[in-house]
C-alpha cells in the first residue's frame, strides 16, 4: 500500500480519540502521520525486513497504548500513536503485494518480515500493488475520518496527501520505466 493510505489508516485510528479529547489532537495526529510513514525509511536497506515488524510490533504497541491510558500526556499520546500506526503500517503490508518495484508481475511470495519467527509472510494481494485503483480507493476512504475530525493545517497536509495518492495511483505503473535500475 501507499505510504499516504498507511498515514491515513492510522489517522482513522486515532481520530475518534482525538475527536474526545481535541487536546491531544495534534499530537495524536502527528505521531500517526510519523508512525505511517517510518517503516519505509527502510526503502535504502531491507525493504519490508529493516523497520517492518508486523508480529513483534503488535506487543510493543500494547504497551504503548497502556502507558497513554494510565499516563496521558502529549508525549505519551503521541508515541502510542506513532507505534501503532508502525505497527498497522507493517501488518497491513501482508494485504498487498510484494516489496518490488513491479509487483504486478508476482515476482515474490514476500510481502513482509516476521523478525519472530524469522520468515516472510506471503503477500495476500488484496491490495494487488501500492497505487493500485483499491489503494487509491482504501486511501481516499480511511482520510474521511480524519478531514471530518483534524482541523487547520492538518486539513490542508490531509488534503494534500489525498492529493498524492490519486495522483501516485494514476502514474504508478509507468513509474517503473522511470525508475532507475539501481534503486530495485
Amino acid at each position: 500500500m501507499m505510504a499516504t493510505t498507511h498515514v491515513f489508516a492510522g489517522l482513522a485510528v486515532v481520530a475518534p480519540v482525538a475527536y474526545v479529547a481535541p487536546d491531544f489532537a495534534l499530537a495524536l495526529a502527528v505521531g500517526a502521520i510519523l508512525g505511517g510513514i517510518a517503516p519505509d525509511f527502510d526503502l535504502v536497506r531491507a525493504h519490508r525486513r529493516t523497520l517492518h515488524f508486523p508480529v513483534a510490533g503488535l506487543a510493543v504497541a500494547v504497551l504503548a497504548v497502556v502507558l497513554a491510558v494510565v499516563s496521558p500526556s502529549t508525549l505519551t499520546l503521541a508515541l502510542a500513536a506513532f507505534v501503532v500506526t508502525a505497527w498497522l503500517h507493517a501488518a497491513s503490508d501482508s494485504i498487498g503485494g510484494g516489496p518490488e518495484m513491479d509487483p504486478w508481475n508476482d515476482r515474490t511470495e514476500r510481502a513482509v518480515y516476521d523478525h519472530v519467527r524469522g520468515r516472510w509472510i506471503r503477500p495476500r494481494r488484496w491490495i494487488r500493488y501500492d497505487g493500485a485503483p483499491e489503494d487509491a480507493v482504501l486511501g481516499v476512504a480511511l482520510a474521511i475520518p480524519a478531514l471530518v475530525v483534524f482541523d487547520g493545517w492538518l486539513t490542508a497536509v490531509i488534503a494534500g496527501g489525498i492529493t498524492v495518492s490519486l495522483v501516485y495511483a494514476l502514474l504508478r505503473r509507468r513509474l517503473v520505466a522511470w525508475t532507475p535500475d539501481w534503486l530495485e
